[in-house]
């Protein structure tokens, strides 16, 4: 219902903010139609991009690269005039909106945002951080986590249905799976752990003595309550304060104006506690003592 409902939203919002900005785009095939926004490489523009985080991304070579990676539906969408639809040219993709606000060139620079999220002042994003988790077996995964900055880690959601799941067996493949977690709490079935994302970045985030946070959107308490539920078997006490939650309606709060009218007008993120749907998804928070 939740996701259902903010794919709605932000489709429409992206149609009306291509149409009023006169911005190339395409819709997606179906009775809810993403918005696609075609790159304007003559002009150094992106229509899913503010001016300033996508030329700041242009001139970044690391940054540029995640551009490239193609779109995983192609087939319900109309034929690009500029040769294939890329991933972050949707709408809904969560690592756009990961890369308007992080690539920001003001953003990392306020002191208010770099102490919400606990990191340095001079730090860098670093996007589709391979990080190395060991494996009993003594090798390490290299799954992607969304960012890094400095010893934070980052797992970004917006219109995604969940955080996967995977087998019991290959999450406890995991070297330091049963030290981190109490496996009789963590939201399961008979066969699969639920919320592997959120494993895995625990794990990444302990391996390298850092800190771990999910950014999702108020109107997804699902994906915020998910989180509790993981983060309410982790062992290490040290570790779970180390773990977060951030909402984008309260990261807004503190970044550039300019990027606030942006997140407002093309996804409808407002700032925390003005939201005109924050009644509506209201979420109510565990109350057991973690300790």
């Amino acid at each position: 219902m939740y996701v259902a409902e903010l794919r709605r939203q932000i489709s429409q919002c992206g149609q009306k903010y291509a149409q009023s900005r006169g911005v190339p785009h395409r819709l997606s095939y179906g009775a809810m139609p993403a918005v696609v926004f075609e790159p304007d490489e003559d002009a150094r523009l992106h229509g899913n991009f503010l001016e300033a985080s996508y030329r700041a991304i242009l001139k970044n070579s690391q940054w540029h690269r995640r551009l490239t990676k193609v779109h995983s539906q192609r087939k319900v969408l109309p034929e690009a005039a500029h040769g294939c639809w890329r991933e972050l040219d949707s709408c809904h993709s969560s690592d756009a909106l990961l890369m308007n606000v992080f690539c920001h060139p003001r953003t990392l620079c306020t002191a208010a945002v770099q102490n919400l999220l606990g990191v340095e002042a001079g730090a860098v994003a670093e996007f589709g951080y391979r990080a190395r988790v060991p494996l009993a077996i003594g090798k390490f995964d290299r799954t992607e986590v969304d960012m890094r900055i400095g010893n934070l880690l980052v797992e970004s959601k917006l219109t995604e249905a969940d955080f996967q799941r995977k087998s019991k067996s290959f999450a406890e493949a995991y070297r330091d799976f049963h030290e981190v977690f109490d496996c009789r709490r963590l939201p399961q079935t008979s066969t699969e752990y639920l919320s592997y994302q959120l494993l895995r970045n625990v794990l990444a985030a302990h391996a390298i003595q850092g800190s771990f946070c999910v950014l999702a959107d108020q109107r997804r308490p699902d994906m915020l309550e998910a989180w509790f539920a993981v983060m309410q078997a982790v062992k290490p006490i040290e570790l779970r304060t180390r773990c977060k939650v951030l909402t984008w309606q309260e990261l807004t709060t503190v970044l550039p104006k300019r990027l606030q009218s942006f997140l407002r007008e093309k996804y409808l993120i407002v700032a925390a506690g003005n939201s005109p749907h924050a009644n509506a998804y209201r979420v109510t928070w565990p109350s057991k003592d973690y300790d």
